[in-house]
């Protein structure tokens, strides 16, 4: 265990669909390197998570619904992927302002697979460079982003992946760019 984001609270933001390992792998990491984390969602209890899109791989706990979460109270967001959790998000106005007031804070956000969609459904993906799962680049492109194949991209506080397969470049990026964040006085 590390100590690098001790101090640090990362907000994660998913709904039922999301690929379990792109929210687990990167929890691990957050939570190895001593950040605290809180799972915001569009509704209390436990969102169902994925494996592959199609099957079945449990539920995790939500600990705040998204409609009651201020952006202030976090150092930094993640929005994992998976297919069906971001075509969610991008359509509950609470998921898409949270996300908007988050990215002009100027705090990091990762994100990787499906998880760019919202940030295009937010409107802040002008002029940004990002990679993500190639089936949702052109809705990137026409957000006005830069998109490109690459294992991790980062742009200033944007922090991008393609895949599952990109999580240990992923989650090392993030816990550097997460700590190395300015941190609020």
């Amino acid at each position: 265990m590390t100590n690098e984001l001790n101090g640090r609270k990362i907000a994660i933001l998913a709904t039922d669909g999301v690929e379990r390992v792109e929210l687990e792998e990167p929890l691990g990491a957050l939570l190895g390197a001593g950040a605290q984390t809180e799972l915001l969602s569009l509704h209390t209890g436990e969102i169902n998570a994925r494996q592959m899109d199609i099957d079945p791989a449990g539920t995790l706990a939500v600990d705040k619904k998204v409609a009651d979460a201020h952006v202030g109270d976090y150092d930094a967001l993640l929005l994992p992927g998976g297919t069906m959790n971001p075509d969610q998000l991008r359509t509950n106005p609470d998921a898409v302002a949270f996300v908007r007031d988050f990215v002009e804070t100027g705090k990091p956000v990762a994100t990787i697979c499906h998880g760019p969609w919202i940030l295009a459904e937010a409107g802040v993906l002008h002029g940004r460079r990002l990679t993500s799962w190639p089936s949702i680049r052109t809705d990137l492109r026409n957000a006005g982003a830069e998109v490109v194949d690459e294992e991790v991209v980062i742009d200033g506080q944007l922090i991008s992946s393609r895949s599952p397969q990109d999580l240990p470049a992923f989650c090392k990026a993030i816990v550097e760019r997460f700590a190395a964040a300015v941190q609020p006085a």
